[in-house]
């Protein structure tokens, strides 16, 4: 196989996108195929990168695959002035979906997507044809951050553990709680998240994200809405070896606020776009058939 750098890789990336002004920020979107769209939300500490693979499977299958680069991360601007919270960057995407031209759409949320994600959906409910939900919270009161990233909601000790997110360290945490098996996928596309997370501010956006949470009851009962009593279809799929946000807790809790007959288990950890992104796709296309025969 050809030798490829870092740098390479993130222009190739970024070659595949395109960029656009929202809300006066200028912002980065991986935009594939045609037909009905499939809009994405990735979380942290990734970007539009982690679904570039589904994207291109979601193109194929006659879909229009659309991830936006969340303020502070990846390929978008890193406003010091903006409000890093999860309601704002509801908006921020419902802005987005305008900008792209996107009426209707199936959503998928991953990650702080998730929570993201709902609010976006129970804020749009009449735009959304159906909600995917990969490894993700809904209880945003009663949720615990992943031990790996507790420390970033401390001053001081969150930007020590950014400042030791390096290549080697980030390729360890890639391979022990990212994926199960990280063999098909070259070193320097797994050191593409360092250099796309850190850019320009050095991460300085990403530890305001993660200080930011809303854990308020309020937004729990948002979120809430984007799954119960909803007139689109929804599912769950999980990663079911992600030892952060375990099947067990917040899979089961998914199924149960949303009353749905099962999640699909697949083997894969946290980052499962990586490994499973033929089935994540396959399981996307199959709900929005489902979803043209209940209309």
């Amino acid at each position: 196989m050809e030798q490829v750098t870092v740098e390479e890789i993130i222009e190739k990336h970024k070659s595949a996108g395109k960029f656009l002004m929202v809300n006066n920020i200028r912002t980065f979107a991986l935009d594939y195929g045609s037909g009905e769209a499939v809009f994405c939300i990735h979380g942290v500490p990734t970007s539009s990168f982690l679904y570039r693979k589904v994207l291109q499977e979601l193109a194929a299958k006659s879909f229009r695959g659309i991830c936006v680069d969340l303020p502070g991360l990846g390929l978008t601007e890193r406003p010091t002035d903006f409000d890093y919270s999860f309601p704002n960057f509801a908006r921020f995407l419902a802005q987005a979906a305008a900008e792209l031209g996107i009426e209707k759409y199936h959503l998928v949320v991953h990650d702080i997507g998730g929570p993201i994600g709902f609010a976006l959906a129970a804020e749009n409910k009449e735009r959304i044809l159906s909600l995917t939900i990969l490894n993700t919270w809904i209880d945003v009161v009663n949720f615990q951050k992943p031990l790996p990233m507790r420390p970033f909601e401390k001053p001081v000790l969150g930007e020590a553990e950014l400042m030791a997110i390096q290549h080697p360290s980030w390729y360890w945490m890639f391979n022990n709680m990212g994926v199960v098996d990280a063999e098909g996928i070259i070193k320097e596309e797994i050191y593409a998240y360092v250099d796309l997370l850190k850019r320009e501010d050095n991460g300085a956006a990403f530890l305001k994200i993660m200080r930011n949470f809303d854990q308020s009851e309020a937004y729990r009962e948002l979120c809430l809405r984007a799954v119960q009593q909803v007139l689109y279809p929804v599912q769950a799929i999980w990663g079911a070896e992600d030892d952060g946000l375990k099947y067990e807790r917040y899979g089961l809790e998914i199924k149960e606020a949303a009353s749905l007959p099962e999640v699909f288990q697949f083997k894969a950890k946290h980052l499962l776009q990586e490994e499973q992104w033929k089935e994540i796709a396959e399981k996307i296309v199959l709900l929005a058939r489902k979803q043209r025969v209940s209309d």
